[in-house]
Formats: structure tokens, C-alpha cells, sequence
């Protein structure tokens, strides 16, 4: 027997040991770009690499998605197709040192979502998250069905997802969840898109760039006491209620977006403090606050490196570019 496939049948008996209950024995497989690392804030506090330095395994069902995400074990999940909740609204629990990761295209989590409690060092990519919205409760007052829900996690890296139609949700990052990036991601069709908050204590750190808010009403985001909060490169278009809300005693570092459509653009609270650089405003209503206690933002350059865009540009080189890519997990 060569090298290669002892190493290869050594490996299936690792995963065997890890998951001896699961009713397909997961293959060994490839994961393109599965080795990023996260930017931004969730590059800091010792970083945001997820399961990189453990096995690589494919969930093809729901319960496999499960077993996986709820392993102790540092793992790279890719999932490969659609796979529906059950039961529906079901958030899979996320362990820590995690990265699931769609495979090309194909990855989608119908009727669904992810809660992370008290864990870190998860990566979230890839994938499109959808399908518990309640037609009858546009408020999503009777169900608390998130795509993605964070109480204190720290370092997670939400990157290149698809968000829509969910009951309540598209993310809330909640009690103190820290050092967190989200990035390439569309967030649409919706009424609360991306809740950030829930909590007294202002300590939370987060990146969010390259997105687009597309037709969603609320929270877009809601940033609500968060120490440091760095935005840049996003696109918003029609979001009816308002765009960028600095809320409690939040520090808003906005810069080169573009807002189309947009009620309420950028706007702050009674204690919050926003300052901002090189916005684009098209067809906004509403009022918009550029300045407001500027002196007291902080500069994301001491923390990280990171490029703009020319603002003008990016409703042609956001939405191509934001969801799920074939070039990843496969």
C-alpha cells in the first residue's frame, strides 16, 4: 500500500471515530478557499480561521449538518445542496472552531438557521439561508427564527452568504458577541435585516463591508452600544424604514457607500456618535447625519488594514459579487 492511501484510509478512520452514529460515512473531499481567514475586526483577538486544521466533511442532510456542527472537534463542514429544517425554524447549534461552508453555488438551508451560543472562532460562509418567513406576521412577533443568531460568540466571520424571507432575523448579534466581520453578503427581501445589540455593556467590535442591503425595511443595520463599529463598501437600495442606525452610546466609523432609495440613510441617537467619509445619496428621504459627535469615532486604521471603493461605483461592483461563488468549497 502507497503512502497516499494509507494516509487517505487513516483519515476515514478518524472521521469514523468522530461520527460512529452517522448514516452515511462522510467522504473526504476537497474544499477550495476553505483556507481564508477573516478581515477586519474578526481578524483580531487571535484571529478567525474556523475549522481550518481540522478534517474536511460533507453534509448532504439536515441531520448530518447537525451531527457535524455540534461536534466538539475543530471541523470544515461544506454543504452540498439544499437542505430543509426540520422541524421548520430549527437554528443547528454551532460549536466552537467551525467553518460550514456551502459547496459552489449549491449550499442553501431552506426553512432554517444557526444559533451560536457562547462560542467562538466560527466561520459562516457560503451559503444561502432562507424560508421561515410567516406571511401573516410581517412583525416577526410570533417566532423567533433567525437565519443567523450570535449571544456571546466572539470571532465569527459571516462572509459571502444569501439572506432572505425569514421569519424574524436576517442576523442578530446579540449579548456582547465581539470581534465579528460580515462581509460579501446580500440581505434582502425582508423587514429586520441585521440586529446588533441586546445588551448595557458597550465592549462589541465589528467590520461590516462589501454588502447589499437590498429592499429590506429595518436594521440595516441597528448598532445598538457597540464600541466600535466600521463600516465601508456597503450598497443600500430601497430600505424603507432607515439605513444605518448608530443607536445607544455606538461609535459609527461610515465610509465610501452608496445609499439609493433609502429612508433615514444614516442616523443617530441621543448618545451615539457618527463620522463619516465619502457617501454617495441617490433619491433618499429622511433625514441624514454625517457628523455627529465626530471627535469621539476612532480610526479603524489603528486596528487593521482595509481598502475602499469610489462609492460611485459600487452598485455595479456590489451586487455582482455579494452571495454565495462557485469558486468556494467546491
Amino acid at each position: 500500500m502507497d503512502a497516499m492511501k494509507a494516509q487517505a484510509l487513516l483519515a476515514s478512520f478518524s472521521i469514523f471515530l468522530l461520527f460512529p452514529n452517522t448514516l452515511t460515512a462522510p467522504a473526504i473531499a476537497s474544499c477550495a478557499r476553505c483556507d481564508e481567514v477573516a478581515h477586519g475586526f474578526a481578524s483580531l483577538n487571535g484571529g478567525t480561521y474556523g475549522g481550518r486544521d481540522g478534517t474536511v466533511v460533507t453534509a448532504t442532510t439536515f441531520e448530518q449538518l447537525k451531527e457535524y456542527a455540534g461536534s466538539e472537534e475543530p471541523l470544515i463542514i461544506r454543504v452540498d445542496g439544499a437542505l430543509t429544517a426540520e422541524p421548520l425554524g430549527y437554528e443547528v447549534p454551532i460549536k466552537s472552531d467551525k467553518t460550514i461552508i456551502g459547496v459552489g453555488n449549491t449550499g442553501h438551508i431552506v426553512g432554517g438557521g444557526f444559533n451560536i451560543n457562547q462560542e467562538k472562532n466560527i466561520i459562516i460562509r457560503n451559503l444561502e439561508i432562507s424560508d421561515t418567513y410567516i406571511p401573516e406576521d410581517y412583525n416577526g412577533k410570533t417566532e423567533d427564527w433567525d437565519a443567523i443568531q450570535i449571544d456571546t460568540g466572539s470571532n465569527i466571520w459571516i462572509d459571502h452568504v444569501k439572506l432572505t424571507r425569514m421569519a424574524d432575523g436576517l442576523i442578530d448579534s446579540r449579548k456582547d458577541t465581539d470581534y465579528i466581520t460580515v462581509s460579501n453578503s446580500l440581505l434582502s427581501d425582508h423587514n429586520k435585516a441585521f440586529g446588533i445589540g441586546w445588551t448595557d455593556n458597550v465592549i462589541a467590535k465589528m467590520t461590516i463591508n462589501d454588502n447589499f442591503f437590498n429592499s429590506t425595511n429595518q436594521r440595516n443595520p441597528s448598532a445598538d452600544n457597540l464600541l466600535h463599529c466600521h463600516m465601508y463598501n456597503n450598497y443600500h437600495l430601497n430600505l424603507t424604514s432607515y439605513g444605518n442606525y448608530a443607536r445607544g452610546q455606538t461609535q459609527l466609523l461610515v465610509e465610501n457607500s452608496y445609499f439609493e432609495e433609502v429612508h433615514d440613510p444614516v442616523v443617530a441617537g441621543p448618545d451615539a456618535s457618527i463620522r463619516s467619509n465619502l457617501l454617495k445619496f441617490k433619491d433618499c428621504t429622511g433625514e441624514t447625519h454625517e457628523s455627529v459627535n465626530p471627535d469621539n469615532v476612532f480610526d479603524a486604521r489603528e486596528f487593521y488594514e482595509y481598502e475602499v471603493k469610489d462609492p460611485y461605483d459600487l452598485p455595479t461592483t456590489i451586487p455582482p459579487f455579494v452571495g454565495p461563488r462557485e469558486d468556494i468549497g467546491v
